[in-house]
């Protein structure tokens, strides 16, 4: 069964294991067992379950088998390979092995784990093996919430927006790059000129010197390698760092997004969300670009803006993991509906069609 402990409860105990362990020499089996499988199930994966998790997986008879399978409807959807604690997961014979495991499955994503530090791979991304990496983060490293947003992706509720958030992160770095080039070695003499346009009363030179000083505001070095940004760790966040009720688990239409609703034409954004919650109206809108506001806030997902709803009348320094779907409703023909409806509706219509 998943642990009925939220995601950052059992992380700090992982942490606490891993102190202790980095002495020993623990092995791989020890090494899923302590530090592993509690994450997992944290992530609401059964570990017990075969129709959710599949040990030692082969995608073939005579391959070599994959730690964990992460199944979604009968479907593997995401690789572990597990190491030992300490293990160098720099050794690039890891990745390309899972990967190549991945390539013959048909699985997209696979994660490298040694139980401390997560790597996350996009393995069908036409790209070199480097570039594949989607995120990373190490346990014992990371203070405050940025190793539960890591592993939040992985959840069983966020797997399914993987691709989203690799493209925005594919497109984000393509960015970065394109941004870097600009102001190296320095200012590129485009820039320099669209801005002249813009205040010729300035001379290149004093343009130039300008754009040397504001460069470290202009371009943060640590941006490449953040990979994923606050709006996109927000859309999974609240899925995974929930408390002992968990939601949406059992349901096969969990898969559907706010977008693929948007795209099926079953809402036509901006569309108003409503919620009687503890004697107050609370309000939000799904804009047109597919995102969620409340109270003049921008979030990436209705469960994000759900809970910040909720703390808005409990306090903000209230825990209110909130399912979205089911906490919001949205008016079909004067009656209030909730919004997972919708997404049980087009993943019927799917089903049908197939």
């Amino acid at each position: 069964m998943p642990n009925e402990e939220p995601l950052e409860v059992v992380v700090q105990k992982v942490r606490e294991r891993i102190g202790s362990y980095s002495s020993q020499s623990i092995g791989e089996q020890n090494t899923k067992a302590g530090l592993i499988g509690p994450v997992l199930r944290a992530l609401g994966w059964d570990t017990e379950d075969l129709r959710e998790v599949h040990l030692e997986y082969r995608p073939r008879s005579s391959d070599k088998p994959v730690d964990y399978a992460l199944l979604l409807n009968g479907q593997p959807r995401l690789f572990v390979e597990a190491k030992a604690l300490g293990q160098n997961l720099d050794d690039r014979r890891w990745a390309n092995q899972i990967m190549g495991y991945a390539a013959v499955a048909g699985v997209r994503w696979v994660v490298l784990t040694d139980g401390d530090e997560y790597r996350i791979y996009n393995a069908h991304a036409s790209v070199p093996v480097e570039e594949k990496l989607f995120r990373k983060v190490r346990l014992r490293d990371e203070d405050g919430r940025a190793a539960e947003d890591t592993l939040a992706l992985l959840s069983k509720e966020s797997v399914a927006e993987l691709e989203a958030l690799w493209q925005e992160s594919f497109v984000d770095r393509q960015v970065q790059a394109a941004l870097d080039g600009l102001f190296e070695p320095e200012a590129d003499d485009g820039l320099v000129r669209l801005l002249r346009r813009r205040l010729p009363e300035i001379s290149p030179k004093d343009v130039r010197s300008s754009l040397a000083r504001l460069r470290s505001y202009l371009i943060e070095p640590s941006a490449a390698t953040r990979l994923t940004t606050t709006t996109a760790v927000e859309r999974v966040v609240g899925a995974a760092t929930k408390g002992p009720h968990t939601y949406g688990q059992g349901t096969p239409w969990g898969e559907v997004t706010l977008g693929d609703i948007v795209s099926a034409g079953l809402l036509s954004p901006p569309v108003d969300l409503f919620r009687q919650y503890k004697g107050h109206q609370l309000r939000a809108r799904i804009e047109s670009d597919g995102r969620v506001s409340f109270d003049g806030q921008i979030y990436g997902s209705l469960s994000v803006a759900g809970m910040m709803a909720r703390r808005s009348i409990i306090g903000a320094d209230k825990r209110a993991p909130t399912n979205g779907w089911t906490f919001w409703k949205y008016d079909a023909d004067g009656q209030l509906r909730e919004m997972d409806g919708l997404r049980k509706q087009l993943w019927e219509e799917r089903a049908n069609r197939a």
